[in-house]
């Protein structure tokens, strides 16, 4: 069977650049005047980035300093298929307009799009796309004899790359001689991503952990039985132990413990890895040893600490254990914590210690040690090489002092990823315009937000992207705006608000005669705290109708739950807890559980 794809390719596709007057665009995302100054290049310039770029560097890309960078669809879609968080990260960079970051469409224009000549690799392939979109910009900007000293700089980290851009006339440089060009922004030098020379380069000889083996041995192995696959949970309290929850229905080694620094074998909390199980007379019991990670330990001491952890036990003691044999894929994340400063003068290599006591010390390369010490800051691992007792990684950005409560409510919401940032203009753009009033279509006993949030607009990605409003003590994060979450969508006494209602017809004994579930508009009596509403039910003294309607509600709750119990149903309940917070301060100085009436 034949199969026959059909590829338009057109002629009206803008470069996006006010340099530009041959193009017949309305509105020019690239500037004329781009503001980067670089040692390398004197003239004016725009930056094209390849994939591996992007993927690996993207912190550089993320600091507001870079601007007028063009991205094509090529990078785009590679970057998509290969990363779907980085993905995510440049295409809000590219949709924040102060930035100039400009999409180029280059598989649709008639100039730029190549096919895939017979041998070429996917990957070879899109590299010469790349090119060839980078000598199109390039030929294009300099049609106009006043911009003849524009230019475009191609960054790339492949060697083969570069070479052959060179040999096309390109102007090219790998990312890191670039940023460390940039005269006005020296620390971004910070915030690149090491590369594979970088990550394995030898700092001694000695070899400390076990080569891991290639993914295709590793499913091979997974398949035969040889290797269990499963995800990697760090133990919080002792660095040298770890547990491995084995993937599948099998009730038989469904946990795998692993104890040691070579039998941990470089995986970090939440990677997901492979594990060979050792021998019946190898295994161990899981240790009550309290071990932290000072990141001074010798290999002495080292050895030393992990006999620490085996103990003469009873056999029904012992666990299933085995050491990590490969990783299947890594759930790095960024990680905050605090920068411990190297007592070597004028050290650049230090070591960050998390916030998270379950991830490893990562080894980071930074000339601003004096300036970082005493903040918390943010760091990403880029590699572990065998040889190395740390990870390697590079700084992200200084979220403030340690301690200052701000600070402190920031690690908090990122360590267990709060999404917090503020709501975008397309998701404020579905809110409903002010002053708004109610139809006579709609209505709710609880609000109906659905009225307001329309299935899969930006207003909807968001909410479903948040799931839940997250409360702090001292503030809350919305799981959207403001508007709705404490007017148009929350029961407020005295005003009528649309809800959908299920209404009970009961007896006195709480038997339910008929039920009915509508949309509705309410006008709610009274809007009352917990404590309010328990107040006037217990106060005597007042009977008035909303009081007397508690009074009759609770009556009904009552004899319901009394037959739920009786029923065998169990009562799950957390307590709830209220911050006392200093009127000066607005520090948290108290604690109070609520009790249960």
């Amino acid at each position: 069977m034949k199969i026959v794809r059909e590829h338009y390719l057109r002629d009206d596709i803008w470069c996006g650049s006010e340099v530009c007057d041959s193009c017949k665009q309305g509105s020019p995302v690239l500037q004329q005047d781009p503001c980067l100054e670089s040692s390398l290049c004197k003239c004016p310039h725009y930056i094209l980035p390849d994939t591996n770029v992007v993927l690996h560097q993207i912190d550089v890309l993320e600091d507001p300093a870079i601007t007028n960078v063009i991205m094509l669809q090529t990078v785009l879609q590679e970057a998509r298929h290969r990363s779907a968080p980085v993905y995510k990260r440049i295409k809000d960079v590219i949709h924040n307009v102060e930035r100039h970051f400009y999409t180029f469409t280059n598989e649709h224009h008639r100039e730029t799009y190549i096919e895939q000549a017979q041998g070429e690799s996917a990957n070879d392939r899109n590299d010469r796309a790349i090119r060839v979109a980078a000598k199109w910009y390039s030929e294009h900007l300099k049609k106009d004899q006043k911009e003849e000293g524009f230019q475009i700089i191609l960054l790339t980290n492949d060697k083969k790359n570069k070479e052959k851009a060179e040999e096309a006339g390109l102007v090219a440089y790998t990312c890191e001689e670039y940023i460390q060009s940039l005269v006005a922004n020296p620390e971004l030098v910070d915030r690149l991503a090491s590369t594979p020379d970088d990550v394995n380069e030898i700092e001694s000889g000695k070899i400390i952990f076990q080569e891991h083996l290639p993914l295709s041995k590793l499913q091979q192995g997974i398949k035969s039985g040889t290797y269990l696959q499963g995800t990697f949970r760090s133990n919080r309290d002792n660095y040298l132990e770890a547990t491995v929850w084995v993937h599948g229905d099998t009730e038989e080694n469904k946990e795998v413990l692993i104890q040691g620094l070579k039998n941990l074998n470089r995986a970090v909390h939440e990677d997901v890895v492979a594990v060979q199980l050792l021998p019946k007379d190898q295994w161990v019991a899981p240790s009550s040893v309290v071990l932290q990670d000072e990141g001074t330990t010798e290999d002495d001491e080292e050895e030393e600490k992990e006999n620490s952890l085996k103990s003469v036990v009873h056999e029904s003691m012992l666990k299933p254990t085995g050491k990590v044999v490969g990783i299947i894929k890594r759930n790095w994340r960024p990680y905050c914590g605090m920068l411990s400063k190297s007592q070597i003068k004028e050290a650049r290599k230090h070591l960050f210690t998390p916030a998270d006591r379950r991830i490893p010390r990562i080894r980071i390369e930074t000339r601003q040690a004096s300036t970082l010490e005493g903040q918390r800051i943010i760091v990403a691992i880029d590699g572990w090489p065998k040889n190395s007792r740390y990870p390697n990684g590079h700084f992200v950005r200084n979220l403030g002092i340690a301690g200052d409560k701000e600070t402190e409510t920031e690690v908090l919401l990122l360590e267990h990823d709060v999404p917090h940032q503020p709501f975008s203009q397309a998701v404020l753009s579905f809110l409903p315009k002010m002053p708004w009033s109610i139809t006579e279509e709609v209505g709710v006993h609880i609000a109906d937000v659905s009225h307001f949030i329309r299935p899969g607009n930006a207003l909807d990605q968001e909410a479903a992207s948040r799931g839940t409003t997250v409360y702090l003590c001292e503030k809350r994060i919305d799981m959207v705006p403001e508007l709705l979450s404490s007017n148009l969508c929350s029961l407020r006494s005295n005003v009528e608000r649309l809800a959908f209602s299920c209404i009970w017809e009961m007896n006195h004994d709480a038997e339910i005669i008929n039920t009915k579930f509508t949309k509705s508009v309410i006008n709610s009596k009274a809007s009352l705290t917990y404590a309010e509403a328990q107040m006037r039910i217990d106060d005597t003294s007042m009977n008035d109708e909303i009081t007397r309607s508690l009074r009759g509600l609770n009556r009904l709750a009552k004899i319901l739950k009394k037959k739920r119990i009786e029923m065998g149903a169990l009562t799950l309940s957390s307590p709830e807890v209220r911050f006392h917070i200093d009127s000066e301060t607005h520090d948290p100085i108290d604690l109070q559980t609520k009790e249960l009436k």
